[in-house]
């Protein structure tokens, strides 16, 4: 597969999660959601990454954070999250579930949480 395929690929992989979080905002009066749709769009210059240490600082016991980018591994987690990004390197999905953690797609999340109420954006 080529270069410009993989990337036609993960558009249409972008603009489908963008329409269902738009669609998921309007049903829950969510929005939390709308918002993530509007940062998947943006430019990949823009999104964040947020290590496992930034995200052990602002996090407290169960707390549910969305990370609109990518989670690399530096860093300690000492308590349990639950979290969704765009991308997670392997390190930091290791530690966040080694510490009882949960990582879930946007889907699983939006169906979890529908209104978004006691979910943070972090990034």
């Amino acid at each position: 597969m080529g270069k410009k395929a993989i990337i036609k690929m993960k558009n249409q992989l972008v603009l489908k999660l963008v329409g269902e979080l738009k669609k998921s905002s309007k049903k829950n009066k969510a929005p939390i959601w709308a918002k993530l749709a509007e940062l998947a769009v943006k430019p990949s210059s823009v999104k964040r990454v947020v290590n496992i240490t930034r995200i052990s600082r602002l996090t407290k016991e169960n707390d549910v954070i969305i990370v609109p980018g990518k989670v690399l591994g530096t860093g300690i987690l000492l308590h349990k999250i639950t979290l969704c990004s765009f991308s997670i390197s392997n390190s930091a999905a290791k530690k966040i579930l080694g510490a009882g953690g949960k990582i879930l797609s946007f889907k699983e999340m939006v169906e979890k949480f529908p209104t978004g109420k006691d979910v943070v954006i972090i990034g």
